[in-house]
């Protein structure tokens, strides 16, 4: 199996149709094996059964249905270390970047980077429908956070949810992590540097989903739990 994609989803019966048909469309036209892995963080809704009946139309389609919630970070890790790729991709249910985005992320894969993560905030990105001005500046915010609390300096968009790992990079980095919520993305980095692995910031085309269920709360939640990532740090949590 040469890519996997990971599709976190909590509640998402709606968008999911839409997001899994546009990732199969693309992925038919390419010359490697692949799979689509849903990973259902105990929704409230249909998500799971929406799933199992588009098994019938979408090639290799497989579901981890969780019946409880745990958390984006959870499940995510879940999906990354159950997917059987070399390449192992995770992308948001909301398509806010569009699956296409991962042909720039195999230049960089061959010349020896072990995780590619897309970004919005680099000079050559696209941000086809922007967030509102509160919002960006709260992200600016929080990156300046993860960057100065754990060391994350030079990546300035840890959160986007479209990253590409080899295995290798999967198999040793998650089994590490402990942050179950919005801040798993930081942690996830911030193991990789420990271990030497390299890791490139590409830019995305990004669409803004006003669906959006980060709220203001989440995101002093995120804050503490970028302190806790400090403290396991100090800790030498991630040895």
């Amino acid at each position: 199996m040469y890519l996997s994609v990971i599709v976190p989803a909590y509640n998402e019966q709606r968008r999911l149709p839409k997001t899994l048909s546009s990732i199969d469309s693309y992925l038919r036209k390419q010359p490697y094996d692949y799979e689509i892995l849903v990973v259902n963080d105990g929704s409230k809704d249909k998500t799971a059964e929406v799933v199992e009946d588009l098994k019938v139309k979408i090639k290799n389609l497989r579901l981890v249905d969780n019946k409880e919630n745990h958390g984006k970070g959870f499940v995510v890790r879940q999906g990354l270390l159950e997917a059987k790729g070399e390449y192992r991709l995770f992308t948001d249910a909301d398509n806010s970047t569009s699956i296409d985005q991962v042909e720039k992320m195999w230049p960089e894969v061959k010349k020896g980077y072990d995780i590619v993560i897309g970004s919005r905030d680099l000079k050559e990105s696209i941000i086809a429908v922007p967030q509102s001005w509160i919002r960006r500046r709260l992200g600016d915010v929080f990156n300046l956070f993860s960057q100065v609390t754990c060391g994350l300096w030079g990546i300035w968009d840890a959160q986007c949810g479209f990253k590409i790992f080899t295995k290798e990079a999967v198999e040793k980095i998650f089994p590490k992590c402990k942050i179950n919520r919005w801040a798993f993305d930081p942690e996830i980095l911030v193991i990789a540097k420990k271990l030497g692995f390299k890791i490139k910031e590409i830019p995305v085309v990004w669409i803004n989903e006003p669906e959006s269920k980060l709220k203001f709360k989440s995101m002093v939640k995120m804050g503490l739990d970028l302190l806790k990532i400090r403290w396991n740090l100090i800790k030498n949590v991630y040895k």
